[in-house]
């Protein structure tokens, strides 16, 4: 191991390439080191050991079916009030139309996240999935994120775990990990107070994964977290992912840093922000991601976050998922990200080939469609 240079990761990297876990000081040791050579070279060995060169991608719908929102979360710029003339709330009706307005060949994944909206009644979100596989059966449904059902919980007053069986018979097939924000008590009051807890997130997941129900996490990062509250949200999710493995067989899919977007919202206004995060932080955030969240089969670099150069990149950096094509997002766009709007299915290919990795098109269940194992040169 000739090539560390921080002393502080020679044991690091043994534990590493020994395939054996990391304790939170040494998870900390990562996200402090200046030897970047290092972390990227454990995170793509361990992904390697878990995927070889494969890079998974999905053929996707993205569609906010609402952007009401009473919960004021300061990071946001997506949320309107019903009176702003840029609000928008459609019906279930309206909602597959959407779909099919968007819909292209393919396409196997639809996802769902959206406001907390004050006056929709409980029967409007099953009704609305149910009528999406009734139009389209061979589309999978993954909605709600975990301070959703907490929504739909209060709205229903019914258990968050009978929100779930309910929703899930009705069609629903994952959950998206939205919604986690940062775990930390600290920071969560200051940027989304009236959201979730942190512990009423992680039950969600876990009564999620009861059912058989697979699951992501998101984390989101850059504004006024320390790299203590990163690691401390990492290690949270960890031990969920233990827990529901060894009970259920099965928990998160992938989990998702999100960066923080500092346009359009009162966070960024407040704190003076208006830089976006790093691109060695954005790879470095993976990385110590990959290491330290030996349990979770993938991470996902979010191309609509950090765009898709950087996404390319990540691929040495831990990166086993690209997310999808996705067809229209507002979330992230909202609040300043300068990605495109979609991606084509053979631009998400040339970018994993020509990292040297191999694509493989997934569905929301991560059963493998397809692989390009050759480089083409194909046009969008």
């Amino acid at each position: 191991m000739k090539w560390i240079s921080d002393p502080a990761l020679v044991g690091i990297a043994q534990k590493v390439e020994a395939g054996e876990r990391l304790s939170f000081e040494e998870g900390l040791a990562l996200f402090q080191t200046r030897d970047l050579n290092t972390l990227m070279r454990l995170a793509d060995g361990r992904k390697r050991a878990l995927h070889g060169d494969k890079v998974y991608f999905v053929h996707s719908m993205r569609l906010e079916f609402t952007n009401i929102c009473y919960v004021g979360c300061t990071f946001c710029a997506f949320a309107a009030r019903k009176t702003e003339e840029r609000a928008w709330d459609y019906d279930p009706e309206q909602v597959v139309a959407q779909v099919g307005r968007r819909y292209l060949p393919g396409i196997t994944e639809l996802h769902m996240s959206s406001g907390h909206h004050p006056n929709h009644k409980w029967a409007y979100y099953p009704e609305m999935v149910q009528r999406l596989r009734e139009a389209y059966p061979d589309l999978q449904v993954k909605a709600f994120t975990a301070a959703e059902i907490e929504h739909l919980s209060k709205i229903s007053k019914k258990p968050t775990l009978e929100v779930l069986r309910d929703l899930q018979a009705a069609g629903l097939s994952a959950m998206p990990g939205g919604g986690a924000e940062i775990f930390a008590d600290r920071v969560r009051k200051q940027v989304a107070k009236n959201k979730v807890k942190a512990e009423k997130w992680l039950q969600i997941h876990s009564e999620a994964h009861s059912l058989g129900m697979r699951t992501n996490a998101t984390m989101l990062y850059g504004h006024i977290e320390t790299l203590e509250e990163r690691l401390d949200h990492m290690h949270r999710l960890r031990e969920l992912q233990d827990d529901s493995l060894a009970r259920y067989g099965g928990g998160f899919h992938a989990f998702i840093p999100l960066a923080f977007q500092p346009l359009g919202n009162t966070l960024a206004q407040n704190l003076g922000k208006t830089d976006f995060t790093t691109g060695l932080d954005d790879l470095r955030n993976l990385a110590v991601a990959r290491i330290y969240l030996d349990n979770f089969p993938h991470i996902k670099g979010y191309w609509v976050m950090i765009g898709s150069e950087l996404t390319q990149v990540s691929l040495d950096w831990g990166v086993s998922d690209i997310d999808g094509t996705i067809q229209e997002e507002h979330i992230a766009h909202a609040a300043g990200a300068t990605s495109p709007m979609a991606l084509s299915q053979a631009g998400m290919i040339r970018m994993i080939q020509h990292a040297g990795r191999v694509p493989v098109l997934r569905d929301a269940y991560y059963n493998e469609l397809d692989t390009f194992p050759h480089v083409t040169e194909a046009a969008d």
